[in-house]
């Protein structure tokens, strides 16, 4: 494995996580995480690429060793602003190449039109958006989330690392062990009882009371100048946050069409977490587009 360092940097009064990978003065690729996720999961896809890179890659407020909100509820506009003075902070003067993936490729297309200027190339894996919601859904999501207020929420506890392998490898049958072994390690910490914690809020399990405005997000999709690279898995589940396969594929090609400059490939033998199951494929992908 390619050796990585830790930082630690104040991002909005926060404590934040940033993990690097390769040459300080490299040309830098930055690479944002998704939901209950950390930055070591690219391990394997940096060990992959065969470039000259500085990788860098944060742990999002809220995960891995990065600080938790002091708030109920976390906001997708807080992540937007976090990502905008780490890039700040990283490459003041120059755009950056830019891979998210899921939540953290969600982040970053927003990000992408909002701050054009700053996003040199676009990585997207898996970042589709949510199923589009109707203003009449308002008083229920919001009543959903007052209730949810009222009942702490918490994550499950594992007695040891091979557990927390093995809860990685229930999501994702894929995960070899020896990639499940690492994973577990930087996505879990050990209490004081000596069993082990996801580091991840628990905050993140309550429902968001603002609603998907998924005409917004095209908006800002529509003002990404930077090229894309688009990347779905062929074992795709898309359908569990977007709904049946017959209305939520059209509805994929329908944003696609937002996108000025876009590249679409398909990694065969792959899920959602495609990073861990093909990283070979995908570093090939990623600097072929970079290329």
């Amino acid at each position: 494995m390619k050796t990585s360092r830790s930082e630690f940097i104040s991002i909005r009064g926060a404590r934040t996580h940033v993990r690097h990978w390769g040459r300080e003065g490299a040309p830098i690729l930055f690479m944002v995480h998704g939901w209950m996720d950390v930055a070591a999961s690219f391990q394997f896809v940096v060990d992959e690429l065969a470039g000259d890179w500085h990788v860098i890659a944060p742990d999002w407020r809220g995960f891995g060793l990065s600080d938790y909100t002091q708030s109920d509820t976390y906001w997708f506009p807080d992540y937007l602003a976090d990502l905008d003075a780490m890039l700040l902070h990283y490459s003041p003067d120059a755009p950056v190449d830019l891979l998210g993936h899921s939540m953290g490729a969600n982040i970053a297309g927003l990000y992408a039109g909002v701050r054009p200027e700053r996003i040199a190339r676009f990585i997207n894996l898996e970042g589709f958006g949510m199923m589009a919601t109707r203003p009449e859904q308002a008083p229920g999501r919001y009543a959903r989330w007052l209730d949810e207020l009222r009942q702490p929420p918490q994550m499950r506890s594992y007695p040891d690392l091979q557990a927390v392998a093995a809860r990685l490898q229930k999501t994702n049958p894929r995960l070899p062990d020896e990639r499940a072994a690492f994973l577990a390690q930087h996505w879990a910490t050990q209490n004081e009882a000596g069993e082990w914690d996801i580091m991840g809020d628990p905050q993140h399990k309550r429902v968001n009371p603002i609603l998907y405005q998924v005409e917004e997000v095209m908006a800002c999709w529509q003002r990404i100048t930077a090229p894309v690279l688009w990347v779905e898995a062929d074992d795709i589940n898309m359908w569990d946050w977007l709904g049946p396969k017959e209305t939520a594929r059209p509805e994929i090609e329908r944003r696609l069409g937002f996108l000025k400059d876009v590249r679409c490939e398909l990694l065969r033998d792959a899920g959602h977490m495609l990073h861990h199951d093909q990283p070979a494929a995908l570093a090939r992908l990623i600097e072929a587009f970079l290329r």
